[in-house]
């Protein structure tokens, strides 16, 4: 197995796909592809947040911000931290939030007929 930098490195798909992989990131575009789970984690690529701060934030209760957080949880895109009686909420990684950047961006130059930039 390649180290992680090689990874980042190489290719951003490599043949031949591992099927685990592949059913591991189609999960994470599945919880992404929530719009109030997408939301969130916008807010917290900013920084870390509590669910207070969030649910003033979204459109969404705060029963169901704390559900979509704790779906995040459990996908491993989320970690959180009990503060006093507050869970502080934040991104597991850098590359939760690259990708959340790149998939708004992609969203804008969409939704705004903003002509993509060139992949090579």
């Amino acid at each position: 197995m390649r180290a992680h930098k090689d990874i980042a490195a190489a290719s951003p798909v490599r043949e031949p796909l591992d099927a685990e992989v592949v059913a591991l990131a189609a999960d994470v575009l599945r919880q992404l592809g929530d719009a109030t789970r997408f939301h969130l984690l916008g807010l917290l690529a900013e920084g870390p947040q509590d669910v207070t701060t969030l649910t003033a934030r979204v459109a969404a209760s705060r029963s169901s911000v704390s559900q979509h957080l704790g779906r995040l949880r459990l996908a491993g895109l989320v970690g959180a931290r009990r503060e006093g009686r507050r869970m502080v909420y934040r991104l597991t990684s850098d590359h939760v939030r690259r990708l959340v950047e790149e998939t708004y961006a992609f969203a804008e130059h969409v939704g705004h007929r903003i002509p993509h930039h060139d992949s090579e």
